[in-house]
């Protein structure tokens, strides 16, 4: 969706792939009442434009799926980012052998040559993986005010995923539609992707996740564009649109120790198992499910300690995880600042002994995202992202 610039430049990076055996496909799309709209008749012509180009297109195996045309949209009920992936999805689906690799790209996605052949060998290397979860990188701009607001983003995503990935859960992934893949038979077996207008991605793989193992390491990196954008309900382009004016509320650097809160229930599930048993998240769950004992339905059908450790990891499942941590961070907040910097020194102070120098630890403990230097903030993305790469790199299924 208005996307005649952008797309060109990703659609370049495919033909240049190191492997060919692969076929594009691409929904082109908007709400059908859109053409009667004097506010929305840009983003129309724009996706005329596309299609014009499309067709004209002989440099890639391309199928156009058309939802933009007159009478071709969506109804103004029924539309988003969501609903395009699943579009596409089903449509492949519906023709696709049960091993073949839907790799999911937004229109505005740079990835190198070798990023295809990778994915398949990823999934060589895992047969039975249910997804791949990619590691991603925003490029820096050279726009100072778009640049801090990609990196506090980045930041707040890495620090989440690290923190996730320290406790044990099983939702330690990063869920970017622009850079996942999924096999044909695995899409099939969860029953496709559920179409919502924004987080599609996050729920596909929470979906995914909790029927198998995703992988969330390749060599290849996806890099999504670094920009504003308002055309998804919430995501990174809305993100950084709130964030450039301020708003970070919906993107909080949580306090470790809520994490570790989760982490103790985790190493209480034997004994929740056998008993009621008290954790940090007990009276969290009982609000939640309105039950003074929430887990007895899992501990009544579960025939054994593991069928109950799996039933309540899909109970306790990422979105209940993100919202115990909000409830609990609004009950209680600092400033963002203050958490990263108590994280990193709780679990990474000989990180920061090796990559920081004396001047830039300094830096770091005065750290503020709204007046510190684009090089620091970027240092500690990058930081950031050498620890995340460790912990995938380390997984197994």
């Amino acid at each position: 969706m208005h996307e005649a610039e952008t797309l060109p430049l990703t659609l370049d990076c495919l033909t240049r792939q190191s492997m060919d055996d692969f076929m594009v496909w691409i929904c082109v799309n908007q709400p059908d009442d859109w053409w009667a709209d004097p506010g929305k008749k840009a983003i129309c012509e724009n996706n005329r434009q596309t299609l014009d180009y499309l067709n004209g297109l002989d440099t890639l195996p391309i199928k156009v799926l058309d939802r933009s045309s007159p009478g071709k949209g969506w109804s103004s009920r029924a539309y988003g980012v969501g609903l395009a992936r699943k579009t596409t999805m089903d449509y492949i689906n519906s023709f696709a052998q049960v091993d073949d690799l839907i790799v999911s790209l937004d229109a505005d996605t740079w990835v190198g040559e070798e990023y295809l052949e990778n994915v398949l060998e990823v999934f060589r290397k895992y047969p039975k993986a249910v997804a791949l979860s990619n590691p991603y990188y925003h490029r820096l701009t050279g726009d100072k005010y778009l640049d801090r607001a990609i990196l506090r983003y980045e930041i707040y995503m890495r620090h989440y995923v690290i923190n996730m990935w320290r406790i044990g859960s099983p939702y330690q992934f990063t869920a970017l539609g622009s850079a996942m893949a999924v096999p044909v038979w695995s899409y099939r077996k969860i029953g496709g992707m559920t179409p919502k207008k924004s987080g599609e991605d996050f729920y596909f793989l929470q979906k995914l996740r909790k029927t198998g193992w995703i992988c969330n390491y390749n060599q290849s990196r996806v890099y999504p564009a670094t920009r504003y954008s308002d055309r998804v309900f919430f995501g990174t382009g809305p993100a950084l649109i709130k964030g450039s004016q301020g708003n970070w509320k919906s993107y909080p650097i949580y306090s470790h120790i809520l994490f570790d809160k989760i982490k103790e229930a985790y190493e209480k599930i034997p004994e929740l198992y056998l008993a009621n048993t008290e954790t940090p998240l007990s009276s969290f769950l009982r609000e939640q499910f309105k039950n003074d004992d929430p887990l007895g339905p899992l501990r009544d059908n579960a025939s054994s300690a593991e069928q109950f450790a799996r039933a309540f990891h899909e109970k306790l499942d990422g979105l209940r995880l993100l919202q115990f941590l909000k409830s609990y961070h609004d009950a209680a907040p600092r400033r963002d600042e203050e958490n990263l910097m108590d994280f990193m020194q709780a679990f990474f102070a000989k990180k920061l002994e090796t990559c920081f120098s004396s001047h830039e630890k300094a830096l770091f403990c005065q750290l503020c995202f709204e007046s510190s230097s684009v090089e620091l903030m970027d240092k500690i993305r990058n930081l950031l992202v050498e620890i995340e790469t460790e912990y995938q790199q380390n997984d197994r299924p």
